[in-house]
């Protein structure tokens, strides 16, 4: 009986051991979400340094900039994280031919939590299910200025050592335009990353996106490059930029952020 007790004492800590060296796997950059979890006791805190988005209609430029846009992912057991994102500072800004209209203020928090079924260290093939809701504590254009939630399904399959394919597929309860009820909204979105060597990551990615807004349906096309530079162990910085493909979507996205795990 001693030694029992004594082999499944080395075992659960063996099991810790390997949870705890779980190499870091940040959301950022890119679209997509990666099936893997943050191992337990581990905290990663992913920033946007500055995030811009573009977006010209005819008649019509939109800027928006968020700054400090941060996800904080806390490692709860070998494969669930808990997640809470914030925009703490947003500046929008559109011009058309009545003039130009500014806004700045707080965005919104979102509440998460990642449960992995299937490695959650992101090896071999990666599944994990992803629902979150969103608080309407932001302002108007920074904010929804409702309550929303989603669901999504993050999958990731290494094809080999160094290229890796990442599929996300995402069903919401997105908030109406006129930031009163919600209305269905849903998306899928492929990558494929590639690791030129150890430290640096070239990801591309392809999204498209089905909004019915009770003001106007729409579709969205999206292409996406991101390259990632693990500086060590646990940081990393990264540079992203996206444009759209065809006229219902923001022309152009561009930020650069930092990962760190503590």
């Amino acid at each position: 009986m001693r030694r029992l007790l004594l082999g499944i004492a080395l075992a659960s800590l063996s099991g810790t051991a390997m949870a705890q060296d779980r190499e870091y796997c940040p959301d950022r950059p890119g679209i997509d979400t990666p099936a893997c979890t943050i191992a337990p006791g581990k905290i990663s805190v992913e920033t946007s340094i500055a995030d811009w988005t573009r977006d010209d209609q005819p008649g019509s430029r939109e800027d928006n900039i968020l700054f400090g846009d941060t996800l904080v992912r806390v490692g709860v057991s070998d494969s669930i994280e808990a997640r809470i994102g914030w925009t703490p500072f947003g500046h929008d800004r559109m011009r058309d031919s009545t003039g130009v209209d500014s806004v700045n203020g707080v965005g919104d928090v979102s509440l998460g939590m990642k449960a992995n079924l299937h490695n959650p260290d992101g090896a071999g093939l990666s599944v994990s299910v992803l629902p979150f809701v969103t608080l309407p504590v932001g302002r108007s254009s920074i904010g929804a200025g409702d309550w929303g939630a989603g669901f999504l399904v993050p999958v990731t399959y290494e094809i080999s050592d160094t290229v890796s394919l990442d599929l996300t597929p995402e069903i919401d309860a997105a908030v109406d335009q006129d930031s009163n009820g919600r209305h269905l909204a849903y998306s899928s979105t492929a990558g494929l990353a590639v690791k030129l060597d150890k430290a640096f990551t070239l990801t591309g990615e392809m999204q498209a996106l089905r909004d019915d807004d009770p003001q106007e349906h729409e579709t969205q096309a999206v292409a996406a490059l991101s390259l990632a530079w693990m500086a060590n162990d646990n940081l990393q910085f990264d540079v992203f930029g996206a444009a759209g493909l065809n006229a219902n979507t923001p022309d152009a996205r561009v930020y650069a952020g930092i990962s760190r795990r503590f």
